[in-house]
């Protein structure tokens, strides 16, 4: 096999691994409530199937680079399409919540070595423009993903059964596997540096406490456990700068922070990717419970979402290059919010096309957010702080989307005042969660203009 046939089919190995991440995380969320009626659960109660399968990724992500550089590019990426695999059966096989959440962790375990690895492939086997025509195949795949992921979750779930969103899976990882030991380059490194094991307990301790701190139970003293864990995460995270600054080979170098738009970028990211994703599990939900949409019908609407999004994602480029960074980022963070609080207004009897422009609207701003949001952190980093950063980019994304839906789920929950969710509830949430968004303009404003604006690419909206 030449060398040419390789590249190619190590990327199309990437891409499918950015398609079937894409998929898994969206193709759940216009099943919830099938899945919900099935296992005799609350529909809010489904999140945590959600939450469980993001988290362990935002916590494993870390570790995926030392794993590749350790074991191999190849075995580890067979053994994690392996483990997804699996989990995925697990999935199906379940039969109550709890056994569906630990099936997600296995699943996610699996899933949160695919896109860092898979990225990690594409950036050692090339550089400059064909890495970005990599990334930008990649990206699409992630797209397709997607775009695909909650009509796919509706219709099985409603003609076949919701058992069928992870069913799905299995050939897919079978083809995978076949593929990865073909095409995927063994990409060992020689003497690999120790894990950073204590560095990684810290920050997932810090991950696991903030979302158990915004989804505490209705239990006495709810607002003392939840200070408490709110303060064991800044502990964590105090432990941890003390600990990096000790460490030769820690798991994030803090001199990462020192490029003042990587830090801003971060958290920018943060708070922005919280309000936005919590949208993709409260928006089917609202359609099902309050409107009376069947699983299909949600999984439609969210179609003008992902094609708006996948068609104006390439004006991002020009947009920024005219504007720069800085405002398009105030004026698209803004617009995101305001789309977000719109969805407020959504209740039966909402006139159907005004609902697809504002599903469109919500889906292009957020795609352009997330790309020029991608760059930006990114761009200025050293070449030795790249690994690094985009590790750390990478697991802050995943615990936004598992905060997000924590968030989300847990306001409508409150604000329904019983099992039955109400509208004033999801009301109340979009709102909310949509000043969260806006609130993430303020950090954007603290980018520094002049290193922001330079040349460059951005990157895909998935990454």
């Amino acid at each position: 096999m030449n060398g040419n046939s390789m590249y190619r089919g190590m990327l199309w190995v990437c891409a499918a691994a950015f398609f079937m991440q894409a998929l898994d995380t969206t193709i759940v969320t216009t099943a919830l409530a099938p899945m919900a009626d099935s296992l005799g659960e609350n529909p809010l109660a489904m999140r945590a199937a959600i939450i469980a399968y993001t988290l362990v990724m935002a916590m494993l992500i870390p570790a995926s680079g030392w794993l590749a550089d350790k074991f191999g590019t190849r075995n580890v990426y067979i053994w994690a399409i392996a483990v997804f695999g699996v989990g995925s059966l697990l999935c199906a096989l379940s039969r109550n919540l709890d056994q569906l959440t630990a099936a997600r962790v296995i699943q996610g375990a699996g899933g949160a070595m695919l896109l860092p690895i898979a990225r990690l492939a594409a950036l050692r086997a090339m550089r400059g423009e064909a890495y970005i025509a990599a990334l930008t195949l990649i990206g699409s795949a992630g797209e397709a993903g997607k775009l695909v992921g909650p009509l796919l979750g509706g219709w099985l779930s409603q003609v076949l059964s919701w058992h069928w969103i992870f069913l799905i899976n299995i050939p897919i990882c079978l083809a995978g596997l076949w593929a990865a030991r073909t095409y995927m380059p063994v990409g060992k490194t020689e003497n690999t540096p120790p894990f950073d094991f204590v560095g990684f307990v810290l920050l997932s301790t810090c991950m696991v406490a903030l979302s158990i701190a915004l989804d505490m139970p209705q239990v006495s003293h709810r607002l003392a456990w939840s200070g408490v864990l709110f303060g064991l995460s800044v502990l964590t995270v105090a432990l941890y700068m003390m600990h990096a600054r000790r460490k030769a080979k820690p798991l994030f170098r803090l001199g990462i922070f020192r490029e003042s738009n990587f830090s801003v970028g971060l958290l920018g990211n943060l708070v922005c990717r919280i309000g936005c994703s919590a949208v993709p599990f409260l928006l089917p939900l609202l359609l099902q419970l309050q409107m009376g949409y069947s699983p299909v019908q949600s999984g439609l609407m969210m179609l003008p979402a992902a094609l708006a999004g996948m068609w104006l994602t390439r004006a991002v480029g020009p947009l920024v290059k005219r504007y720069g960074y800085e405002t398009f980022l105030l004026v698209n963070t803004l617009l995101v919010g305001a789309s977000i609080i719109a969805f407020a207004g959504v209740a039966p009897g909402w006139p159907i096309g005004v609902q697809i422009i504002q599903l469109a609207i919500f889906g292009a701003a957020n795609a352009m957010q997330f790309a020029a949001m991608n760059t930006v952190t990114l761009k200025g980093l050293r070449t030795e702080d790249a690994g690094s950063g985009n590790g750390l980019f990478s697991m802050i994304q995943m615990l936004a989307v598992s905060l997000g839906v924590t968030l989300g789920g847990g306001m409508v929950g409150m604000f329904s005042h019983g099992e039955e969710t109400t509208a004033s509830a999801f009301r109340l949430t979009f709102i909310i969660v949509g000043v969260i968004t806006l609130l993430s303009a303020f950090i954007f404003r603290g980018l520094d203009a002049n290193h922001a604006n330079g040349k460059l690419v951005p990157q895909p909206a998935n990454q």
